[in-house]
């Protein structure tokens, strides 16, 4: 597994590419999440903003990067036909389809990370100056701020090993960039076109996008259809569920 997980990691970050996406991933997410802290404004007590959701307003578009990223760590290979290399230096596939997940993860949480936690301290010095003050009920040192921010984190993060997995199933980066972000994006508005609140609800529950947002949330928890830990849960089943069937494309079929 070393030698596989040391193979991958010189593959994978030895091309220039992957590391500027890394960098767009934080740029991008700071950049927007700062818009959205310095337009902000909370005018009275109890006015309904979640100032968690507000300092990663950027995870939206992060997640597209993320995404991307997933889909190159393996996409690329298949389109260039360097896939059956790869396949001929390490048989086993299973081994194989770890060790990329492996590479893939851990320099994404760390970017993720950055992209997160930077805007929460940026939040802490702005949002009370726009009314997001203790009086009206907001304490934005508390440990649910800093729980969003990991959990937003670790959303990206499961987002990029979702598509990796679909990636590795497809074995086509257009169609899989196509396919997560469809589920990402538009799971969310196929929920509003049901007139039903219990089905509705019950999508939401089961979208990848809805519930990582549910596991970035600081007020109004009972009236979420996930609890934050559930809604990351979520998301991991998502990611579980890509690389399982991933895998098992990957063994079944030829390179």
């Amino acid at each position: 597994m070393r030698r596989a997980v040391r193979a991958e990691w010189a593959k994978t970050w030895s091309d220039p590419g992957a590391a500027w996406l890394l960098a767009a991933l934080v740029v991008l997410s700071v950049a927007v999440s700062a818009a959205a802290i310095g337009t902000a404004r909370c005018q009275a007590a109890a006015c309904g903003q979640d100032p968690a959701r507000i300092s990663l307003t950027g995870v939206y578009l992060g997640q597209a990067v993320a995404a991307l990223a997933g889909v190159l760590a393996t996409g690329g290979e298949y389109g260039t036909g360097m896939i059956r290399v790869t396949l001929a230096a390490i048989s086993r596939r299973r081994r194989l389809l770890a060790a990329k997940a492996l590479v893939l993860a851990g320099p994404v949480l760390a970017a993720a990370v950055l992209a997160t936690v930077a805007p929460m301290l940026a939040a802490r010095f702005v949002l009370p100056g726009h009314g997001f003050t203790v009086a009206h009920g907001y304490d934005l040192v508390s440990g649910g701020m800093w729980r969003a921010a990991l959990c937003a984190a670790v959303y990206l993060t499961l987002v990029a090993v979702f598509s990796l997995g679909v990636t590795t199933a497809v074995r086509d980066s257009a169609a899989a960039i196509g396919i997560v972000l469809g589920i990402v994006y538009l799971f969310p508005v196929v929920a509003q076109l049901f007139r039903g609140q219990t089905l509705q609800r019950h999508l939401e529950q089961i979208g990848p996008l809805a519930a990582g947002l549910d596991a970035q949330a600081t007020i109004g928890l009972r009236g979420l259809p996930l609890t934050p830990w559930q809604g990351l849960g979520v998301v991991a089943l998502w990611a579980a569920g890509a690389l399982i069937l991933g895998g098992a494309a990957l063994c079944l079929r030829d390179a």
